[in-house]
């Protein structure tokens, strides 16, 4: 059954013929009726989202559709949890404050309040934002679109901004985390002097953009040079978390985790963990599964601690600045 605020909105604007109101209500409809998989309903409450006419939305699993916007963003369905992840105290308390909003937003919508929606990751690479904001999908139950830059950024006059249009178009009525990595690649400041005036053009659309996403969509960006940003993209995010590279106790963490989930016993010890301490989460996987991976391919007579130190040597000199 569809939430009831839902169906007297949609009925209040259109007694009233206030088209913006209907198609924000009847959006949010679309997107409530596809989280429940009722992909044929929601096709046909999409065919009314009309523009002079013609249909805005194409049914969401036809061959057209998929076509028309298959270019934007890659959907992936989200596996990785908040459990499967070393955090800072403050950064998991703050995802789940998120993500328990979101599974009790008709409460919070009973007091006339929408669940925060809007989350920016900053940070060096390899630290996990992009495994975050896979995680808060799959702990709301729901798709993850990553945009596809390759795609949506062009060298031509104003293209960009209309591909952008697109994008957040087709994700307004749909229940989803929509994910833009690198996210100082649009939302570069615009008092720039070298950028030219397309990007800041570019920018203005993108926060008009943002704006005007409903609540059930969360937008999570993630940068590695936030000093880029423009300060308004900054304002947009009702959320700001830095995700720093791990220190030693987040090390030991993870390794006790890499160790319950592959099964295999690496037993470092204390002055191996303190030459691990300048690896990003990212270089600690790559680093387990090469130990793994040789101490596999040595076996019967395999010797890990040896396998380990060899390793460590070869990885610190990869590491170093």
């Amino acid at each position: 059954m569809a939430r009831a605020d839902l169906l007297l909105n949609i009925v209040r604007a259109g007694a009233r013929g206030d088209q913006m109101s209907f198609r924000t209500a009847l959006e949010a409809l679309v997107a409530e009726e596809r989280s429940k998989q009722h992909h044929v309903l929601a096709d046909q409450l999409a065919v009314h989202l009309t523009n002079n006419g013609n249909s805005v939305h194409a049914p969401y699993n036809s061959p057209s559709s998929n076509r028309q916007y298959a270019d934007l963003f890659y959907e992936i369905t989200p596996s990785k949890t908040l459990t499967d992840l070393v955090l800072s105290p403050e950064v998991r308390l703050a995802c789940e404050e998120v993500i328990e909003e979101h599974h009790r937003a008709d409460l919070l919508r009973s007091y006339n309040i929408e669940p925060r929606n809007r989350i920016m990751f900053s940070g060096p690479p390899g630290n996990g934002k992009t495994s975050l904001a896979e995680a808060i999908a799959t702990e709301l139950g729901i798709p993850f679109l990553s945009v596809r830059y390759e795609s949506v950024i062009t060298s031509y006059l104003g293209e960009t901004a209309v591909k952008l249009a697109r994008l957040f178009e087709q994700v307004r009525a749909r229940h989803c985390v929509l994910f833009l990595d690198e996210f100082d690649v649009v939302g570069k400041e615009r008092g720039d002097v070298h950028e030219t005036g397309e990007i800041k053009r570019v920018v203005s659309s993108l926060l008009l953009q943002i704006d005007a996403l409903p609540s059930y969509v969360v937008i999570v960006t993630a940068t590695n040079h936030s000093e880029l940003l423009d300060k308004a993209v900054w304002r947009r995010f009702q959320l700001r978390l830095k995700l720093a590279p791990p220190s030693e106790s987040q090390i030991m963490e993870w390794f006790n985790n890499f160790e319950k989930r592959s099964s295999f016993k690496l037993n470092l010890s204390k002055d191996m963990y303190e030459t691990l301490n300048k690896f990003s989460f990212s270089e600690l996987e790559q680093f387990g599964l090469d130990i793994q991976r040789r101490y596999v391919l040595s076996k019967p007579n395999g010797n890990i601690d040896k396998i380990i130190r060899e390793r460590i040597d070869q990885w610190d000199r990869k590491v170093q600045p």
